[in-house]
């Protein structure tokens, strides 16, 4: 039994059939594609390195502790990969429908909360895996460790032979209560056993205080309502979603051309492409503020492999109202720095660290409630969510087959009507582009504009175009 950090509660709390809380991605494979059984052999054999995937949450009575992991007693695999083909001819926008469908439905919390689609019928012989798994098992880091597991990195790999498991018995609701209790009490000590090494080094003890406290300013100073525009507002429980693909090295390229930073270009283009959003919407991006929150993730190597959320965030005001795509890389670089600088990320981990310590049943409460009233009222404070995962820059396999690209999908909360994931694999960068059927079904110019963007600026380097 393994106890939910207080992160990994709130994705469960604030899921209220509207706002799917399961992130997810495509894994588009070359043929020939293999049968079921395959597949099913192969996760099998990888269960024993991932013992989440036999486990299922339960909640603590009265909410005296936060929700816990168990063994699920009537675990079935076959429940968890399923199989279904595109109709002919397979092209993309079959893809993206199927995927739309499949990321409005939400995972059973009777069972572990994963789900595998083997999806065949793709155009020139090609087949796919769609994963999707609770936000409160993994973060984009740690669920990239978890296709690691599951992928080769050769495509002659023998599949290891499966270990005998056996499920552990469900504790009594006075054991979880005990162990609840315990926790909180160890969660404590923790805390207080970092007094002595902040006595033994007053001086930098005061100078993490200031930069945190200045952290949590620039985090509040930034919360304020934004323009107000269609990228957000109410939320249906239906998605839209579409892709694009960009070269990793031609964004490098521009990136040292530039004397900026890969993810500088990424979000320099993600603004050129809400930009043009907008203006298809006939809306005006020169007078609008467009805030995203992006993800930061504070995961150590040691907790690599670790499924769990280990992440902090910034707010970052995306530079829609720059025309000229070299001066919006410039103006995305310049207020980077500046966040970086400003420690708000740090200030967004102390948050995180302290709601461990807070009373679950409080906890809980307030979360289920501010997701009622933020879908009868929805927040203006954040427009959009971007994140931006790195992905292993090594081709893996799957049965000896290729993966071509994996193509990430990010879910969307109350009052966000498009969010962006981007993932890098084996040379590629992926943007996976979510978006609420019901007031975005338009993600596609998002995605399109992306490449356009992207393309724009590889051919001024490429001309040597004067970049200031």
């Amino acid at each position: 039994m393994e106890r939910l950090s207080a992160l990994d509660a709130e994705f469960l709390h604030v899921e209220d059939g509207i706002a799917h809380m399961h992130i997810a991605g495509v894994s588009v494979f070359e043929g020939p594609r293999p049968e079921l059984s395959e597949l099913t052999e192969l996760v099998a054999s990888k269960l024993h390195r991932i013992p989440r995937y036999r486990q299922r949450v339960r909640t603590v009575p009265l909410e005296l502790g936060r929700p816990v992991w168990v063994d699920d007693p009537h675990f079935d695999l076959g429940y968890h990969i399923r199989h279904t083909a595109l109709p002919a001819p397979g092209d993309d926008g079959a893809l993206r429908r199927l995927m739309s469908r499949l990321m409005g439905q939400e995972l059973d919390r009777e069972r572990p909360l994963w789900e595998v689609w083997f999806v065949e019928g793709l155009e020139d012989g090609r087949w796919a895996l769609i994963s999707k798994v609770h936000h409160c098992m993994v973060d984009g880091v740690s669920g990239m460790d978890l296709l690691g597991i599951l992928l080769d990195v050769a495509p002659d790999t023998p599949l290891p032979e499966p270990e005998a498991w056996s499920p552990e018995p469900e504790p009594s609701g006075v054991t979880k209560v005990l162990d609840a209790w315990s926790g909180a009490v160890a969660d404590g000590l923790g805390l207080v056993a970092r007094a002595p090494s902040a006595l033994r080094e007053p001086a930098r003890a005061v100078g993490s205080l200031l930069d945190t406290g200045r952290g949590l300013f620039a985090l509040t100073k930034h919360l304020g309502l934004t323009t107000p525009t269609t990228l957000e507002g109410s939320i249906g429980p239906h998605r839209s979603w579409a892709h694009s693909v960009v070269p990793l090295d031609d964004v490098k390229a521009v990136g040292k051309e530039l004397g900026v930073t890969v993810n500088d270009v990424v979000l320099a283009v993600l603004a050129g492409a809400f930009r043009d959003l907008l203006v298809h919407r006939g809306e005006d991006p020169d007078t609008c503020v467009l805030r995203t929150l992006v993800p930061v993730s504070v995961r150590t190597e040691d907790a690599r492999g670790v499924p769990d959320n280990r992440v902090s965030v910034i707010l970052f005001e995306l530079p829609v109202h720059v025309a000229d795509p070299v001066e919006r890389v410039q103006a995305v670089h310049e207020q980077m720095v500046e966040r970086k600088a400003s420690h708000m990320s740090e200030a967004g981990e102390l948050v995180v660290r302290l709601a461990d310590l807070a009373p679950p049943m409080v906890v809980g409460t307030v979360m289920r409630t501010a997701t009622r009233v933020l879908a009868r009222m929805p927040q203006r404070s954040v427009n959009t969510v971007t994140t931006n995962v790195p992905g292993p820059q090594l081709t893996l396999y799957c049965l000896g087959r290729r993966m071509l690209v994996h193509l990430p999908y990010v879910p969307l909360s109350h009052g966000v009507r498009i969010g962006v994931a981007i993932l890098s694999y084996d040379g590629n960068l992926a943007f996976g582009v979510t978006g609420d059927r019901d007031t975005a079904a338009d993600v596609e110019v998002l995605a399109d504009a992306v490449v356009l963007g992207h393309e724009e600026l590889n051919t001024r380097r490429k001309r040597n175009v004067p970049v200031s």
